[in-house]
């Protein structure tokens, strides 16, 4: 390949790099994790409104929708955004909702479409707390317009499937930017063996903050060599003051180790790890979220009667997931910039793309960990 060449959008690992030590999954993604599901409704439009938005869609146990739940933790890095549902998660433990991932301007339609979904299915006594988060688009995206309606998030939950995941600017992720590249949805997985047996940890992102500063992969400072003379930036925020992180990220932690609530809130916090480790300090105005679940214990709906059969992994072996949820929501933060192109979009502004060589060059001559 002629290195003069522009790269075409890569995964991390397809550019010979990747985070950390531990070996991901075959598909290096959330859906890794055996029965989540992952869809997305992508939203671009240029007439009569510029529209870069759109929805992406977690379902955590295909073909349990609407007849049980699992267990889920939740934690809040910081708290300038929106995650519905997260109430009932602290009080109970409990995810009973697909997650759905949009703009900032549509999470009203997101969880109201999620409270009636069950009812339209057929399944009137579906009462449950709807999970939908939001990360603002607005530098792209014409938010007001109310691009997003019910059949969009319908359709992305409807589509939703194993396999591999579209990353970049695709679904929710379409108008983000991170660290003043253009970013979106990522994804990556780590798999681990605790107490004898091998397990999985997914993540997936909506990613949408960062200074460029700050952008640091696998331990490389690489944001301090990617100046604004290489690639411009539409909101420069190298001044340390009025200019710092106005942008939010939601990371979303599946697992098929048998993790209980408190559990899930710590893994959940490790992936907060990954979030700092690749340069997010949680400014002010900046939400910054994980949301964990379990797939390993199936809950009926009906909260009636005694469970049983619920299996728990001890504390001590947990420590293998630990670094695995961290490691996981960095390389996802990474791909949902790598994966994702040049796009210009309302009042012209246009947000442009991490350069891959120059990435590459950087992590090569600092010793970044090959694949």
């Amino acid at each position: 390949m002629d290195p003069l060449q522009p790269l075409g959008r890569a995964r991390l690992r397809d550019l010979g790099l990747a985070v950390g030590t531990l070996p991901c999954g075959p598909l290096n993604a959330i859906t890794d994790v055996a029965g989540v599901g992952v869809g997305h409704v992508t939203l671009i439009e240029d007439q009569p409104h510029v529209i870069r938005s759109g929805v992406t869609a977690i379902v955590p146990m295909l073909g349990q929708l609407w007849k049980s739940g699992c267990f889920a933790g939740f934690d809040r890095y910081n708290g300038f955004g929106e995650v519905t549902g997260t109430h009932w998660i602290s009080e109970a433990g409990l995810l009973s909702s697909p997650i759905v991932l949009t703009s900032a301007f549509s999470i009203g339609v997101a969880r109201d479409t999620l409270l009636a979904l069950p009812f339209r299915h057929g399944v009137p006594e579906r009462w449950h707390q709807p999970c939908a988060a939001e990360t603002y688009d607005g530098v792209l995206n014409d938010g007001l317009a109310a691009p997003v309606r019910r059949e969009h998030i319908e359709a992305a939950i409807a589509t939703a499937a194993t396999g591999p995941v579209a990353e970049g600017a695709v679904g929710g992720g379409t108008g983000m930017m991170s660290f003043e590249f253009k970013s979106g949805i990522g994804t990556a997985s780590r798999c681990v063996r605790a107490a004898g047996q091998s397990f999985t940890v997914g993540v997936l992102v909506q990613s949408n903050f960062g200074n460029r500063r700050h952008l640091t992969v696998d331990g490389v400072p690489v944001g301090r060599e990617l100046g604004y003379d290489v690639t411009p930036s539409p909101q420069r925020r190298d001044d340390g003051e009025a200019n710092e992180t106005k942008g939010s990220i939601v990371i979303v932690v599946a697992t098929d180790a048998p993790l209980l609530p408190p559990q899930l809130n710590r893994l959940a916090r490790r992936a907060n790890a990954g979030l700092s480790r690749v340069g997010g300090f949680g400014n002010n105005r900046s939400g910054d979220f994980a949301l964990a679940f379990s797939t390993a214990n199936v809950l009926p709906f009906e909260q009636t009667g005694i469970v049983q059969g619920l299996t728990m992994l001890a504390g001590e072996d947990m420590n293998p997931l630990l670094p695995a949820a961290a490691e996981a929501a960095e390389e996802a933060i990474v791909n949902s910039m790598t994966m994702a192109a040049t796009m210009s979009g309302v009042r012209g502004t246009t947000v442009h793309e991490l350069p891959l060589r120059k990435l590459q060059a950087l992590m090569q001559r600092a010793g970044g960990t090959p694949t």
